[in-house]
């Protein structure tokens, strides 16, 4: 905050015109100031930044380094600036966009079908390209713009990244009714005792169940990992194994005759499943609409 209280947004403003003119004099005629002003305003800036910024060269002035690096992240505020005070009013009825979303096979059974639903209702020019990646693939996506949003669980954000927590998910149980008792589900020993389905991009303890699991000194035996929760449930059936996953995945089961869920005999602690997004996408009205719709439609889901 000290460093933001040396810097208003007029030596912003003439940082962006000295970087974009190479020349003090230009720069003054675009700011429509004087020419000793935009010198004093170029000796500020310097100061602030530790650095020349522009060095005269071959009779004219150049970018230092550290002033190239300036450029693209100072066009980015400007810009967030420009919209934040004249964002434009998004009619959703007649836009045309296409909105770029990561997110898990989880996340696309949650959200997507009742998101695409109300799109064609509410936005029929509005088209979503999703994708599946790993949650360190979204976020380097969304720092590259590859992406426009990314649903998911995430920790450890860059400071860059904006996030809203849509929900907070519980995990259940799930195996065949046959191998359960009459009523209820199964003690701790006797889940342990049996093999386990892991949803999950890789192999290994790096999940919440495993993790919750370590912390009470016990481990399950996983006898099979997969990516995908929607083949999981057929995996269950007519066998043994047990199946451990957020409740909302598996929320179509309620009502299946064959296999039963129940309650892990063990503390799972909930996680919040979240929209993530770049900062430089916060005032973009679009965006906005749009992260208003998967908050009601999340909603709903639950």
């Amino acid at each position: 905050m000290d460093d933001l209280r040396r810097i208003d947004l007029n030596l912003l403003l003439t940082l962006h015109a000295l970087l974009a003119e190479r020349h003090v004099s230009r720069a003054a005629l675009r700011l429509h100031r004087s020419q000793p002003a935009v010198s004093h305003a170029l000796a500020q800036l310097r100061g602030i930044f530790d650095d020349p910024l522009l060095v005269r060269r071959d009779g004219g002035l150049t970018l230092t380094a550290r002033a190239i690096e300036l450029r693209r992240p100072l066009e980015d505020a400007l810009d967030q600036l420009q919209g934040l005070l004249h964002a434009p009013a998004f009619d959703a009825r007649r836009a045309r966009r296409t909105f770029r979303v990561a997110l898990s096979d989880y996340g696309a059974r949650v959200a997507l079908p009742a998101l695409t639903r109300r799109l064609r209702e509410r936005a029929p020019g509005v088209d979503l390209a999703s994708s599946q990646a790993s949650r360190e693939a979204m976020l380097t996506q969304l720092l590259d713009g590859e992406i426009d949003l990314a649903l998911g669980v995430f920790h450890d954000l860059p400071g860059e990244l904006q996030t809203q927590t849509l929900f907070n998910e519980s995990f259940v149980c799930v195996a065949d009714r046959a191998t359960l008792p009459t009523r209820g589900g199964l003690s701790l020993a006797a889940w342990l005792a049996r093999p386990h389905v892991l949803v999950a991009m890789r192999p290994g303890p790096d999940n919440e169940i495993d993790q919750a699991l370590a912390g009470l000194g016990h481990a399950r035996r996983v006898a099979v990992t997969l990516p995908h929760w929607s083949i999981a449930p057929e995996l269950i059936a007519g066998t043994d194994l047990v199946l451990t996953v957020a409740e909302r995945s598996v929320a179509p089961l309620r009502h299946d005759r064959q296999l039963r869920r129940f309650a892990a005999p063990f503390p799972i602690p909930p996680f919040p499943f979240q929209a993530i997004w770049h900062a430089r996408r916060d005032v973009d009205p679009a965006h906005r609409w749009l992260r208003e719709q998967i908050v009601d439609v999340c909603a709903s889901a639950g």
